[in-house]
């Protein structure tokens, strides 16, 4: 049984944050019916193409497990099957511009009357306050969420990650919200609002950050590479590819650099695992030498440590590295190159990266659940084609007849 079998969800999001969430909860077994406008879909379906007239990876990726519906939701008949569609749902999900719902007729106050039991659960961009009522991407959430101010090296631009921690970040957020809201009802027996904030799902994954901004009112911070020499503001500076965890760590050159621009790993310099790099890396003196046989004598030395270490590292490759200082418990990780990533069968056989079979576009591959329950294993299943599955849904959700459906399509309702 999947874990989530029996659960639909009425799915109004489009792009990414919104479709992660009710992806996800897909994968867990819930029945996502996806609404798009007739003729159109999702922005994401045309968005990125690398295939003329077929579904985008973009959309294909964020979309999985779904059945598709489209319905013109301004038509009298479109509103009548929405309706009916809040009635048999357990979840509305969305994440259009502040007011949408409201200006279509439904508002929360609106749909609790159709279906009191139904979770209302949200993306928005910001929180309530001077800002609610932006238009918030990625990026934007990002800049406005602290990581962006953070992330860089110190004499740079403020830089956005490559991880999408504003939009499938706060989709995450989403949907362990609605779960939630999902076991109260079990007591409750009511529904109620879930709203997920892009801008505080970015803040909660930067609460280093928030630490490190109120440990500068006691001095330095001594991990970050502005100490000793650089100079520290009012703000928590970047950090460069500092360890936030409060063991030095950087990212350094391995063997074949000069070519392969990944061709790099990151090394954790840990004081309980310092005598095995040290041995490592021939500098088995400094285990004698109080210039360097301590945590706190090696912190004014970083730049010069770390440079120590990456004249070795060079010498080898980036795995030949992990293999020689995994087996002395060094914290080290390769820097993996996203076709590296794809061809990597360990992630093939854990579900991580999983082929799928598109009748439009052939094989491709996505991601996979990165969650792995033991008794409910996830199944990825290609997205839907616009509009596979509206005489479906509207025979066996809403309950219309054939001449119902026929009727629907001939006034431009779906």
């Amino acid at each position: 049984m999947k874990a989530l079998e029996g659960v639909r969800i009425l799915d109004m999001t489009h792009v990414q944050s919104g479709p992660t969430c009710t992806q996800l909860l897909a994968w867990f077994g819930a029945d996502v019916i996806k609404v798009e406008r007739p003729g159109v879909g999702d922005a994401t379906r045309g968005q990125l193409r690398d295939i003329p007239d077929v579904d985008s990876l973009y959309f294909t990726m964020l979309n999985h497990n779904k059945r598709s519906i489209t319905l013109n939701t301004k038509h009298e008949t479109g509103k009548e099957i929405f309706t009916r569609l809040l009635e048999e749902c357990d979840v509305i999900a969305e994440n259009f511009a502040p007011g949408a719902l409201d200006r279509m007729g439904f508002s929360w106050e609106r749909i609790q009357e159709i279906n009191p039991r139904i979770i209302y659960a949200s993306v928005k961009g910001f929180g309530a306050g001077p800002y609610e009522d932006l238009k918030v991407y990625e990026n934007v959430a990002q800049c406005a969420g602290g990581a962006a101010s953070t992330t860089g090296f110190d004499d740079g631009p403020p830089t956005v990650t490559g991880a999408q921690i504003g939009d499938s970040g706060t989709g995450l957020n989403l949907a362990l919200g609605i779960v939630t809201a999902l076991y109260h009802r079990e007591k409750s027996g009511r529904g109620q609002r879930v709203e997920c904030a892009m801008q505080d799902g970015v803040l909660n994954l930067c609460r280093v950050k928030l630490r490190d901004q109120q440990r500068l009112k006691q001095g330095p911070l001594t991990e970050y590479p502005q100490y000793p020499q650089g100079e520290f503001g009012e703000a928590v500076p970047r950090g460069g590819n500092a360890s936030g965890g409060g063991q030095p760590g950087w990212i350094v050159k391995c063997k074949g650099w000069e070519t392969d621009p990944n061709a790099y790993i990151y090394v954790i310099t840990q004081a309980a695992a310092f005598a095995g790099l040290a041995k490592a890396i021939g500098k088995e003196e400094w285990l004698d030498d109080p210039k360097w046989n301590t945590p706190e004598a090696r912190l004014p030395k970083l730049e010069e440590l770390f440079e120590e270490i990456e004249n070795w590292t060079k010498t080898q490759t980036k795995f030949e590295v992990m293999e020689k200082l995994n087996p002395v418990n060094v914290p080290c990780g390769p820097i993996l190159s996203m076709k590296e990533i794809a061809e990597e069968p360990a992630l093939r056989e854990t579900g991580t990266v999983v082929e799928v079979d598109h009748p439009k576009r052939g094989k491709y591959l996505t991601v996979g659940n990165p969650v792995k329950l033991s008794d409910s294993p996830s199944e990825v299943k290609r997205s839907p084609l616009l509009g596979e599955h509206t005489d479906e849904i509207l025979r066996s959700v809403v309950g219309f007849n054939e001449d119902q459906i026929a009727s629907a399509k001939e006034v431009g309702a779906v």
